[in-house]
């Protein structure tokens, strides 16, 4: 099997510091849909692995974000692919579960779901919390430099990290 794994927010859809609190502000970046698209129709599962500490927080419902995934899903398909199992972390940051990135339980439940391993894995996300996540695991961390990768890049990033300008060049890289 070929499996990719992201981030949602930031590396499929904009980010913002106030949250994604509505299917309105669930706005994809350019060429990510189309992207998705091309891996699975490439014969790449293209799985999502997404904090989402906003509905512990009480911004958005579980509806609202399900929501948002079913839009994902839906985008994808008019473009001839398949979004694979997608996973989040409802929990606020001091819950202390083990789901919440750079945790990796979100990782383990996916590998968990395709019966696979996740060494050399890629792990697309946009924060250092993503790449440690991707470390943990033994995945390939891979840093997209649209959402907050920019700032995560300035900062330092894992010797290991692999770096792209967006989704849209990691699917023209990988297929």
């Amino acid at each position: 099997m070929k499996l990719l794994i992201l981030d949602r927010d930031g590396v499929i859809n904009y980010d913002s510091d106030a949250y994604i609190k509505t299917l309105d502000e669930w706005v994809p970046i350019p060429g990510s849909v189309e992207a998705i698209a091309q891996l699975s129709k490439a014969g790449w599962t293209v799985a999502v692995a997404t904090n989402q500490s906003g509905i512990a927080r009480g911004y958005y419902s579980l509806e609202t974000l399900e929501a948002m995934h079913a839009r994902l899903r839906a985008l994808v398909a008019e473009q001839g692919g398949e979004v694979g199992h997608i996973v989040y972390c409802p929990h606020g940051p001091d819950e202390g579960c083990d789901c919440r990135k750079p945790k990796p339980g979100m990782l383990r439940a996916i590998a968990a779901h395709y019966q696979v391993a996740l060494e050399g894995v890629w792990f697309v996300g946009d924060s250092a919390g993503d790449l440690a996540a991707a470390l943990a695991v033994g995945a390939q961390p891979v840093l997209v430099k649209t959402g907050k990768g920019e700032r995560t890049l300035a900062k330092g990033v894992p010797e290991t990290t692999l770096i792209f300008d967006d989704l849209a060049a990691i699917a023209r890289e990988i297929i």
